[in-house]
Formats: C-alpha cells, structure tokens, sequence
C-alpha cells in the first residue's frame, strides 16, 4: 500500500497548496490576501465537503487510478483493489485482494502507517506561484527535504475557480504527475461516509480500536 498511500496524502495536500500559497504571498493588499485564502480554504475544506478522480501511472512501480470524497473529518477513497470509509469516528480500511477489512480509530496513524509518515508543517515548505495561460502553477518546495523523500509538489489550478487539474510530484529520483478529474465542491451528502458492510460478507474483519 506504500504508493497508494503517498498519492492520497498528496492529493489532500494539492488541494491545501492554492491557500497556503495565496497566504504567504508578497501581496501589499493584506484584506484581500485573507479573502482569497479563506475562499479557497472554504471550497475545499468546507462543511460541504468536495470530491475529486485521479489518476497516476509511475512506469514500472505504480499505476492506479480512483475516487476520493472528504468532508470535514470525513473521507471515503476507491481504487480497484483498495477502498476506504472514514465516517469522522470509524476507519474502515478494505484490501479486496486479502479480502480483509481493518477496522481503526479514524484518528489512528496505524491504519495507514506510510500515511502517517506525511503530515505536513506549512512552515517547512517555500511556496510560489506563476501563471500558465488559463491555470496557476502553484509550488511547495520542501525547505529540508530528506534524500529519499519528496522534494516538491506543483499544483497546477484553473485561475478562474481555482479546481485542481494535476499534481506533479517530485522525488529523488524521478517525477510523476497524477491527474485530476471531477473536482466538485460542495452538495456532498454524509452518506458517502458509511461502510456498507453488507458489501463485503466473506471478508475476514480485523479490529484494532483497542490496540495499544
């Protein structure tokens, strides 16, 4: 699950990239600095939740491609073999190749450990922008980047709205770029949250809530 993993965190962090490089831009207008990043801090991350495709082919490692919808603390992705739900108290984590199902504390860094090696501090990224045409290039460069870590990711977002269309990372030793579709924000129901256990009878569930 390690390249999966990555590409879910990045794509939530792609998403963050248009407000914190608004927010720590060298504009003279603070005012209207602070509209732009809460208008797009609200499109995203707002009560009424958004939700995205991608697609990402790294030759010869990685191919993938899926849907994620998060809302609040609330998230739920699907890929052909991996698929989540997060409903803000419960992870269930699904693996249809095993076919398991691990149950989790949505606030538990266990369910995904690679995962949780991707918290990002805004203070460790140097951000910038230009423009392409119809879209913003929109960077976060990682100030101490380890050697086998992630040295970059580049947004690229339409100027009018500001949706995400792709997201280049850039690591050690190569570059990828995941594709973005379907970027819609808002009109996001809660049902999307709930596992459907009904779905995968004959899978063995695996809980760790009480874990240590």
């Amino acid at each position: 699950m390690r390249y999966k993993s990555t590409i879910i965190s990045l794509l939530l962090l792609a998403l963050c990239l248009p407000v914190l490089a608004k927010g720590n831009s060298s504009s003279s207008n603070a005012a209207t600095a602070k509209e732009l990043f809460n208008k797009v801090y609200n499109l995203v991350f707002g009560p009424q939740g958004s939700a995205l495709s991608y697609k990402v082919n790294i030759i010869g490692v990685y191919k993938t491609e899926g849907t994620i919808v998060y809302k609040g603390k609330k998230l739920h992705y699907s890929e052909a073999r991996y698929m989540a739900w997060e409903d803000g108290v419960t992870a269930y984590m699904v693996d249809k190749k095993k076919r398991q199902v691990n149950i989790y504390r949505y606030d538990d860094d266990n369910k995904d450990k690679y995962l949780s090696k991707f918290k990002y501090d805004v203070n460790n990224f140097d951000y910038s922008y230009e423009t392409d045409g119809d879209y913003y290039l929109i960077t976060a460069k990682v100030k101490n980047a380890s050697f086998f870590g992630i040295k970059s990711v580049t947004a690229r977002v339409y100027k009018n709205n500001l949706h995400p269309v792709s997201l280049t990372i850039k690591l050690s030793f190569f570059r990828t770029t995941v594709q973005i579709s379907n970027f819609m924000s808002g009109k996001i129901a809660d049902s999307n949250f709930v596992f459907p256990k009904d779905r995968f009878k004959g899978y063995e569930f695996i809980d760790h809530r009480n874990d240590k």
